[in-house]
């Protein structure tokens, strides 16, 4: 499947809600960390792939803001294994030029979570080959939110005028600034929708809803669904 797609039409921003891993470990008689656990291997998978075919941008939803309202004991699983991964995965990173960046209110992350992750996003802030951009601690209309606050703190300050206020200039005040907007939007586990991810850049994204539980989620489903989006006439409201 590799061979055939189309390098020239390759997206360039994959955005993924990795869901599933807590019915995935009910369904094989595991606690719901058991499935997280396995999740984080799919989540080697697809960065590897994505880097090797030659994807500028993955996002994964890895904490939504909604998270934090889970059992304490799994808030705390997740983070532990956000660190682990950070620990064991930043080398790698590095040597393959893939940056890390993290968006979100990373300010609620504890302190040693924190640091681990601002400490691999500093390290491999010069990778050119890819960027993995994890959304942690994060919601769509947070983001929008606080965009919208910064720009006002720059209208009362006398920096901004209101009437300069448009779609490029609230899309340079987001999380993903300086970013391309996603072309896809993968959600695993058989739900058919966003969950307050990326409600701005979302706009004109193809979507994609796989019933496949995301540990299950395979390089040759992500395979099959960038030739299914090859094959898709995107007119962003013209016609063509």
């Amino acid at each position: 499947m590799n061979d055939v797609l189309k390098k020239d039409k390759l997206p360039r921003h994959i955005a993924m809600i990795m869901d599933g891993n807590g019915r995935w470990a009910e369904k094989h008689g595991k606690i719901r960390v058991k499935g997280h656990e396995a999740g984080v291997r799919t989540v080697d998978q697809m960065v590897s792939l994505c880097a090797e075919i030659g994807i500028e941008v993955l996002t994964l939803y890895a904490f939504s803001s909604e998270n934090w309202q889970r059992p304490a004991k799994e808030v705390s699983a997740l983070m532990r294994l956000l660190r682990h991964y950070l620990k064991r995965e930043g080398e790698r990173l590095l040597k393959e030029g893939i940056r890390l960046k993290a968006i979100g209110r990373l300010e609620r992350l504890e302190a040693g979570v924190r640091q681990e992750l601002e400490e691999a996003c500093r390290k491999t802030a010069g990778g050119t080959n890819m960027t993995l951009n994890l959304a942690i601690s994060y919601g769509g209309r947070d983001e929008i939110c606080d965009a919208v606050q910064a720009l006002c703190r720059k209208v009362q300050a006398g920096e901004l005028e209101c009437k300069a206020i448009d779609d490029k200039l609230l899309t340079a005040h987001l999380d993903t600034a300086g970013l391309p907007d996603p072309d896809i939007m993968v959600r695993t586990g058989g739900e058919y929708r966003i969950s307050n991810f990326l409600l701005w850049q979302l706009a004109y994204t193809e979507f994609y809803f796989s019933d496949t539980l995301w540990p299950d989620f395979s390089k040759e489903e992500l395979l099959k669904i960038i030739s299914d989006f090859q094959q898709r006439e995107r007119r962003f409201g013209r016609v063509l």
